[in-house]
């Protein structure tokens, strides 16, 4: 064939997904390895969640609610939103596909942090749109540089609040700040996969700034029901924003773009309060307990508004991943993003966390990168 993807296309790099436990097993010979990782729920899925797909398995030749009807009325009654202002999507990642594909055309510039979730920029590349990427300041988005990198031709900002892969969050202060000086031409999209996890005096309200967007910016908020609520493997998301932004949104979105059993998952899920909050609460326990062991092996940890935090290992971060793997341990190394000292952690189950450490120890002495 003579036929070539445009060169927009070909520069991109493929998103690096953690290795799977799986993998491991069958390159290492390790058994029974833990997975800390890629920021998953280490508890599960709601009970009610899995019973909601059971019952749904009969149903499997009908096409999916295209309208997302009822998770839709769900979720918009929890947050007290109206259901045209809520968007459902195959994860949040697919929102940001919807958001790029409605507003970026050719040549378009779009304002991302490095780093944060790189899927922002990858986005904007197959749209053919320009990327115009800022570095993070002490680990935080460096609000006045992106505000001074607006143009005419800026369409949205991106701002992954707590930030991947630092897990740092902007204060209230501060956004609300910011957002009143951005263009009313541009939309700045809240990424709020890890707003659960936050304290309550760091989360943003995101039903006032959608509401009360006369005069300035429009804002767009995406949250995930692959963390606490435990479901990344059945990939649902939604977005709250005003209707006329949701509007645009449906016209580019699949009419199936969210399958049968996420959507009575996502539902069933929303309605057990228990196990959320059990999520949270091991969450908040298992990383207190983390970060304090952490630091009794020498190393440096980072605070944290997730379910994950960062670690300076006062070594290669990468090194270190690989002997974490060999004792069975998926850890995350953050040398790519330009932390060649850091690793990243998921909190994990009580046993999780215990065997993470064992190994960290173990590995930090055989690489000698603490005394």
């Amino acid at each position: 064939m003579k036929i070539e993807a445009p060169e927009y296309i070909r520069s991109i790099v493929p998103y690096p997904p953690g290795k799977p436990i799986e993998e491991l097993e069958r390159e290492y010979g390790v058994q029974n390895p833990i997975k800390l990782a890629s920021n998953e729920n280490p508890w599960g899925s709601s009970p009610k969640a899995l019973e909601a797909i059971r019952n749904g398995l009969s149903n499997l030749n009908r096409y999916p609610d295209g309208s997302n009807f009822y998770l839709v009325k769900a979720i918009a009654d929890k947050l007290g939103f109206s259901p045209d202002e809520v968007i459902i999507g195959n994860g949040s990642d697919e929102i940001i596909e919807f958001l790029v594909k409605a507003f970026v055309e050719p040549g378009d510039e779009v304002i991302t942090s490095h780093p944060s979730f790189l899927m922002y920029q990858k986005v904007v590349q197959v749209r053919g749109g320009v990327n115009i990427i800022l570095p993070l300041k002490g680990m935080h988005h460096d609000l006045d540089t992106i505000l001074a990198k607006i143009t005419e031709r800026t369409r949205l900002v991106f701002l992954d609040n707590p930030n991947n892969p630092t897990a740092t969050s902007i204060s209230p202060p501060d956004l609300y700040t910011f957002l009143s000086n951005v263009p009313e031409s541009v939309i700045v999209v809240l990424d709020e996969a890890y707003v659960d996890f936050m304290d309550l005096d760091q989360q943003v309200d995101v039903y006032s700034l959608i509401h009360n967007s006369k005069g300035r910016c429009g804002v767009v908020a995406l949250r995930t029901f692959s963390k606490a609520y435990g479901l990344a493997g059945v990939r649902v998301g939604y977005g709250l924003m005003d209707k006329r932004l949701a509007d645009m949104l449906h016209r580019v979105r699949q009419p199936f773009n969210v399958n049968q059993l996420a959507q009575l998952a996502a539902i069933a899920a929303l309605e057990d309060g228990e196990f959320y909050e059990q999520t949270l609460e091991g969450t908040r326990e298992g990383k207190a307990w983390l970060t304090k062991e952490v630091e009794k092996l020498g190393c440096r940890s980072y605070a944290s508004q997730t379910n994950f935090f960062l670690v300076d290992v006062k070594g290669d971060a990468t090194v270190l991943y690989e002997a974490m793997l060999r004792k069975g341990v998926i850890i995350r190394s953050m040398k790519a993003y330009g932390y060649a000292n850091v690793i990243r952690i998921s909190v994990g189950t009580t046993e999780e966390n215990y065997r993470c450490i064992g190994a960290l120890d173990q590995c930090l002495q055989e690489l000698a990168y603490v005394s």
